[in-house]
């Protein structure tokens, strides 16, 4: 991999560190070769610190190390994006991010979906949602209405009509987010479970 540290006058590129596993973004820092080997070597991330003028290995005094997992360097050569496997809260002012964001795994839109599925679950007395009816019925019908949207997916499966199959397939992923709820679980429950099996 080559990298252009000697395209800024400081000799030192951005690195962004990523988890390697949530794929959030937990910090920015700065790192010039010596550091970067330094990294590579004893796989702990390790940086240029601007205000210590050394080399610094984040966690070095906290014990909240970043384990290095990958680096990628960016088209420009001059960015690095480094994956890591963190130990405890990356900020220094004990937040899991330096955007005092939660490392919390994310499915992007499914995440949004099963906070609106959680909100109404919690607010069905009052909430005159579809969602909200299938909370008040219960599990048993929360669970048939899974079958039944399973059996729908296997229907369309078998022809050809390939937009019947997506909503079908919709439905089906939709309902079981809502039966996951009625559980007391969620996507994370299923992802662990199936990263165990790995």
């Amino acid at each position: 991999m080559k990298i252009d540290f000697n395209k800024y006058s400081d000799g030192l590129v951005p690195a962004i560190i990523q988890d390697a596993k949530t794929k959030n973004i937990l910090m920015l820092g700065f790192m010039n070769h010596e550091s970067y080997i330094k990294t590579i070597e004893t796989k702990k991330v390790t940086f240029f610190s601007r205000s210590k003028n050394r080399l610094w290995t984040k966690g070095e005094e906290s014990g909240n190390i970043l384990n290095l997992i990958d680096i990628k360097v960016d088209c420009d050569q001059d960015t690095l994006l480094v994956l890591v496997d963190p130990v405890g809260p990356t900020c220094h002012k004990g937040t899991d991010t330096c955007w005092a964001e939660d490392n919390t795994p994310s499915f992007g839109f499914l995440s949004q979906l099963e906070t609106v599925i959680q909100n109404r679950k919690n607010n069905m007395k009052n909430e005159k949602s579809y969602v909200a009816s299938l909370f008040r019925k219960g599990i048993n019908k929360i669970a048939q209405k899974v079958g039944e949207e399973a059996v729908e997916v296997v229907i369309e499966a078998k022809d050809d009509n390939e937009e019947l199959f997506l909503n079908e397939s919709a439905d089906l992923l939709f309902h079981y987010l809502i039966l996951l709820q009625a559980k007391g679980y969620s996507l994370s429950d299923v992802v662990k479970t199936l990263e165990s099996r790995v």
